[in-house]
């Protein structure tokens, strides 16, 4: 099993979740990365996050643990324009994880003050 952190919709309870459960992931917490991510929304869909280290801000994760092979599975489904990556985390610790293109944030809207994708989400529907 590997450590991995998502930011969006691979999250519990949301639309790509059974991306993680159908691997055998099994979620192991939740955390938040180092104060160094931007976050946009993208056509209101998902999230794209890159690591910023100017303008960037702590953004709320949750870690899952995967089997290695697992990885692939997951990558494939996701969205094009997001890949993996390495994430610090607000430890310091460094885990793989979903991030985004640079090509894929280029005019869509910045979402970084919300502070994570659920913070987001749950504002545009109340």
């Amino acid at each position: 099993m590997i450590e991995f952190a998502v930011n969006g919709t691979l999250m519990r309870g949301l639309k790509l979740n059974n991306n993680l459960l159908n691997v055998g992931a099994v979620f192991d917490r939740e955390s938040s990365t180092a104060p160094c991510y931007r976050l946009w929304s993208i056509k209101d869909q998902y999230p794209g996050m890159l690591r910023d280290l100017e303008g960037g801000k702590s953004i709320g994760v949750e870690i899952w643990q995967v089997p290695l092979g697992g990885i692939a599975d997951i990558l494939i489904q996701e969205p094009p324009g997001l890949c993996m990556g390495k994430i610090e985390l607000h430890d310091k610790k460094v885990v793989l994880g979903v991030l985004a293109e640079p090509f894929l944030v280029a005019g869509q809207k910045e979402i970084t003050i919300y502070g994570g994708w659920r913070n987001y989400d749950q504002s545009c529907h109340q």
